[in-house]
């Protein structure tokens, strides 16, 4: 986990996408155009929850999230999303 400058506030939370694909199954190359955006990601910071909805999600969670969740931010030259913990779907085991 890298150290991250960023407090979440509220029920939001800092993810990192994971890489997207390179290959199919069957071990075709995917061009970078036609890449899908990774739906998955490890929480990296997490807000304190609101008054009536504390917290779930914790620092190094792996999470799956909507298509078009959160908002991109770049930090030191990487990409992270900051949504809300409502806009996840599951913690993967």
């Amino acid at each position: 986990m890298a150290n991250i400058n960023i407090k979440p506030l509220a029920d939001r939370v800092l993810v990192e996408p994971a890489a997207a694909e390179e290959k199919t199954s069957g071990g075709i190359i995917i061009p970078d155009t036609a890449k899908e955006k990774p739906m998955k990601g490890a929480v990296m910071a997490c807000g304190d929850g609101t008054k009536d909805n504390p917290m779930t999600l914790k620092v190094g969670d792996m999470v799956l999230y909507g298509k078009y969740a959160g908002t991109e931010i770049s930090v030191d030259g990487k990409d992270y999303l900051i949504m809300r913990e409502s806009d996840i779907y599951a913690v993967i085991g």
